[in-house]
């Protein structure tokens, strides 16, 4: 058997890589090729798949591997800073969502018993999904990544409380006895979590001496408050996250994370490939009309519902977009939800299929919402202020105490720390512009003029006066935001310096095709390197050009002999 489910494993990681490469090449989001994966491997299609069992082992890693590192990004000052918020936007949308779901539903002819399983089945959003998302993204740290986390939160758990209900009244367990013991053995747990948070900063001092050592503890620790919370009864994904957030306030998480970023990567294709392959579809096209204004419902109406709320709670419409996009599609635990009506006869294959073929449709949708929602957002910004109140916004963080700024540095990150030395050494007159709120409290507290906001925000680059300033530096690692900031410039202004970042040989030859002054590829050339040309150049572009025809020259060389920059995952 052992073989049989290594032959089975080696097949279907050979189909995923392919599918993953064909998406690569035509642009589109990886998840898409793993899940699509999962459909071709299934039994519907080359039945591969015969070892499911051993195959959601494995997928169950992955995701606590996950929600373990998106729990060492909830230190516990993220947690007061967006807790209330979440829990405000993450009820509202599941209750607005059900109520708007089953008019729909009942409208479409349903029965109340089908429109209250697939009511309920559109409020849940998909953590998974959403934390890889962002993750690829590099967006783990923005404001919008956090409310987002702590709303996706709230979902799970009520989606939990909602799956235990619906056990208790198709069986004959005494309900009252199963809360009381696991109320207190949940209690029990996160005071032992508590505990361990204090503790654990110490021993993770001792362990990474030794980085290998260093990752099995992690993995290690992950797992089991992971298998404690299972082995209590409660959510395997709620302890892998609580394990992260023990460790958040560690000295060592960045290189926790990093480490085990890999592992996690491959773990949670066997997750997307998992969910392919429980995906139905028979009558499909006898369905097609409910399909579609389901799937319209969830990919447009569960944003503007979380737009609503979030308005009304005074944010600005960009960060109430941004997170409006991630609950733009159905979640695993809403198949588990329809699986378990048709087991408890509440319910038909039929409505497995819909639901279904919606989560294929949102999940799809959404993916492409969340990786381009810069684009999106620019396109319509204007269209979305009747979602924000008039007047100070709750994430109008910091503002510019002065105007008279001759250089703009998008990106407070550590590129940007040697060039903000060496700005301050030079008494260059500069803001410092990022979109995480922790760095730009830091960075007031260190006396910096700061701001705010996201680079691919127009409003914001209008209210900076971008294409009017002498140096414009962008450290930021999205290759699509730096050439939307170069194009915005040149339009304008074709005498000013700008410099940015790249990760890939190709995308610093566009740059620079497309009129950058200057391009950092941190592995060729980091922030020290570009702090030494500032101090030597200043604002002087023609002495910035002529490094810059040496650059171009070297990076040519280096693509001819196949010595590409590597690409790593942002965050």
């Amino acid at each position: 058997m052992a073989e049989e489910v290594f032959v089975e494993l080696g097949m279907i990681i050979f189909i995923s890589v392919i599918l993953a490469a064909i998406m690569r090449i035509l642009r589109q989001p990886l998840i898409i090729g793993y899940i699509l994966t999962g459909v071709l491997v299934s039994p519907y299609v080359l039945n591969i798949v015969h070892y499911t069992d051993t195959i959601a082992t494995f997928a169950h890693m992955g995701v606590a591997l996950l929600l373990f590192m998106v729990g060492l990004n909830l230190r516990p000052t993220v947690i007061r800073e967006v807790g209330k918020v979440s829990i405000i936007v993450g009820l509202g949308q599941v209750i607005f969502t059900a109520l708007i779901g089953f008019m729909i539903c009942i409208a479409l002819g349903f029965s109340q018993i089908d429109a209250i399983y697939i009511s309920f089945a559109l409020t849940f959003s998909s953590t998974i999904i959403i934390m890889k998302l962002i993750s690829d993204k590099g967006e783990v740290d923005a404001l919008y990544s956090k409310i987002a986390i702590g709303l996706l939160i709230v979902q799970d758990l009520i989606a939990i409380v909602m799956l235990i209900l619906i056990t208790y009244f198709t069986t004959s367990i005494s309900f009252t006895h199963i809360s009381v013991d696991t109320i207190i053995q949940a209690i029990g747990t996160l005071l032992l979590v508590v505990v361990m948070g204090i503790i654990l900063p110490h021993i993770t001092t001792a362990m990474a001496k030794s980085q290998e050592l260093l990752l099995m503890f992690s993995v290690a620790w992950c797992l089991l408050l992971a298998s404690l919370f299972y082995m209590l009864g409660l959510s395997i994904e709620i302890g892998a996250l609580l394990a992260g957030v023990s460790l958040s306030v560690s000295p060592y998480r960045q290189e926790i994370s990093s480490k085990m970023r890999l592992l996690r990567d491959f773990f949670l294709v066997l997750f997307f490939v998992l969910l392919g392959t429980q995906m139905a579809f028979g009558g499909v096209w006898e369905n097609i009309v409910p399909i579609a204004l389901l799937s319209l419902f969830v990919l447009i109406g569960n944003p503007l519902i979380v737009l609503v709320l979030m308005g009304l709670l005074g944010y600005t419409r960009r960060t109430s977009f941004l997170v409006g996009l991630t609950v733009a599609q159905i979640s695993e635990f809403s198949f588990i939800l329809i699986s378990l009506g048709i087991k408890a006869g509440h319910l038909t294959g039929n409505t497995l299929s819909i639901v279904t073929v919606v989560g294929l449709i949102t999940i799809a949708g959404s993916s492409y919402f969340i990786l381009y929602s810069n684009k999106i957002y620019a396109y319509l910004s204007n269209y979305l202020k009747i979602f924000e109140r008039q007047g100070r916004k709750v994430d109008e963080f910091a503002r510019m105490r002065a105007k008279d700024y001759d250089t703009i540095l998008f990106g407070y990150n550590r590129i940007g720390y040697d060039i903000v030395a060496e700005l301050k050494k030079l008494h260059i007159n500069f803001v410092v512009v990022d979109y995480n709120p922790q760095v730009i409290a830091e960075s007031e507290r260190a006396g910096l003029n700061c701001v705010y906001g996201d680079a691919s925000d127009g409003e914001l680059l209008d209210d900076l006066k971008i294409s009017e300033k002498r140096m414009v530096i962008s450290t930021i690692p999205d290759h699509d935001m730096n050439m939307l900031l170069l194009h915005r410039i040149r339009d304008k202004n074709a005498g000013s310096v700008v410099i940015a970042v790249a990760h890939r040989i190709d995308d610093a030859l566009e740059l620079y095709r497309e009129g950058a002054t200057y391009v950092l590829m941190p592995h060729f050339i980091g922030g020290h390197y570009t702090s030494l040309m500032i101090e030597k150049f200043g604002f002087d572009n023609r002495r910035y050009l002529k490094e810059r025809s040496t650059h171009i020259r070297r990076l040519l060389e280096k693509k001819r002999i196949g010595h590409e920059h590597p690409v790593h995952e942002r965050h």
